[in-house]
Order: C-alpha cells, then structure tokens, then sequence
C-alpha cells in the first residue's frame, strides 16, 4: 500500500465526496477525509479499511489554519498527496429576497474560499515534488446565470479558479480538472430528486481525469442527467 496515490477529498462525509472515497480506495488510492461531521468521516473511514487506506480529520474548509492542518495531517498519515479534490460546497433558494444574508455569507465563504483555500494549502506540496492534481466541484450553474441565483455566481467563481489556477501553473506537471455535474440526488437537495445522476456518476468522472497519463490534462467534464434541457 506505501507505493499507492493518496487522493484528499473535502465534502468527504457524504455523497459525491464520499462516493468518490469508495471509488479511489477500490481503485488502489489511499484517501484522505475532511468535513466537518466527525462521526461521519469515522464511519467512513472505517467502512473503507480503516487507516491503513483512509485517513480522515475535521475540517472547515473555510478557516485557513484548518485547512493548513489537513494537508500538515495527510503527510503525516501518508508521507505525500497525489491530488486534491476541493468538493465542499452547498446551495441555496434562488431568489435574491431568499434565505438569509448570514446563509449566504457561509455558502460564498464555503463555495469560493474554500477551494482557493484548499489550493493554497496544498500547492507548495504539490510544487516542491513537481506533481500533482487539484480538483475542483463546480457545476453546470458555473456555465450560465440562473435567475436570483447566487449560488450560480459562487460556482462561476470556481471556474474563474480552476481556470486561473491553471495558467498560472501552466509550466509546471500539475493538473487541474472542474468537475461540473448537473442534478446530482445528494444531500444536496432537501429532498430526493427525480431523473438525476447517483453521486457514483460524479465519482467515475473524478476518478477518470485522475487515472489519465501525465501529457493528458482533463481541464473540463460536464455531465449531466440525461433529459436534463439546461
């Protein structure tokens, strides 16, 4: 196991995240788990072998001195990270009189601080071996404006992330992918959704960018539901 890719994943407690930590323990990696439900991440962890496969530590992905604990944790578990998928995020109502301003203060802090955060905390690893991949979760709503949607702002950002990240690292072996899923049946969504795509979905693409040769950089892969018009 010492010679396996250590893959750290935030947003790892449930759904996409999670699904993407059973996924990478299948196919050989060991993982590393952020959220910020402990009991979660333990039962998870546990599930996928306990810590000889996956390693996991709470984290708020929007305080930077948490997130320079989990990378300082990583090495220590696991003597290095492969990759880095920046997954945590939530949404909100559309509508601009919806939710509260404190709601939405926590959703840009989580949804655009957090994977630059992540980025941050990472790159000078990432630089020192001369590899490494970033991933980031944005969405279809990162494509286009959806009415009263500032959830759809924050995942715009994401891309202006990823995108910027890229460049600037264009000189380097370091990779940096978006993932931009349409309806995805997660925790997500208050309730279950019909016609979306299963959290596996999102899992095989992620997995798919990581597993690529190194001349190969995935910059970009939506997918969404099939029948889903925008």
């Amino acid at each position: 196991m010492s010679d396996s890719r250590v893959l750290l994943i935030t947003g790892a407690s449930t759904g996409i995240g999670a699904e993407t930590a059973r996924h990478a323990v299948r196919d050989g990696w060991r993982v590393v788990l952020a959220a910020r439900s402990e009991d979660k991440l333990e039962a998870l962890a546990s599930e996928l072998g306990g810590e000889e496969h996956a390693s996991h530590k709470r984290a708020d992905v929007t305080e930077w001195e948490d997130q320079q604990a989990l990378v300082a944790h990583a090495l220590e578990a696991f003597g290095q990270v492969d990759a880095v998928f920046a997954n945590a995020g939530f949404g909100a109502k559309r509508g601009f009189l919806e939710e509260s301003p404190e709601q939405w203060r926590s959703m840009v802090l989580t949804n655009v601080l957090g994977p630059a955060l992540s980025i941050r905390a990472a790159l000078p690893h990432f630089k020192e071996r001369g590899s490494g991949h970033f991933v980031l979760t944005s969405s279809v709503a990162g494509r286009r404006a959806l009415p009263g949607s500032l959830y759809a702002a924050t995942k715009h950002a994401v891309g202006a992330i990823g995108e910027g990240l890229r460049q600037e690292i264009a000189d380097t072996a370091i990779k940096v992918t978006l993932i931009e899923p349409g309806m995805v049946d997660t925790p997500f969504f208050d309730n279950p959704v019909q016609g979306a795509l299963e959290p596996e979905d999102i899992a095989r693409a992620v997995m798919y960018s990581l597993d690529q040769p190194d001349r190969v950089d995935v910059n970009e892969i939506l997918i969404r539901p099939i029948n889903q018009p925008i």
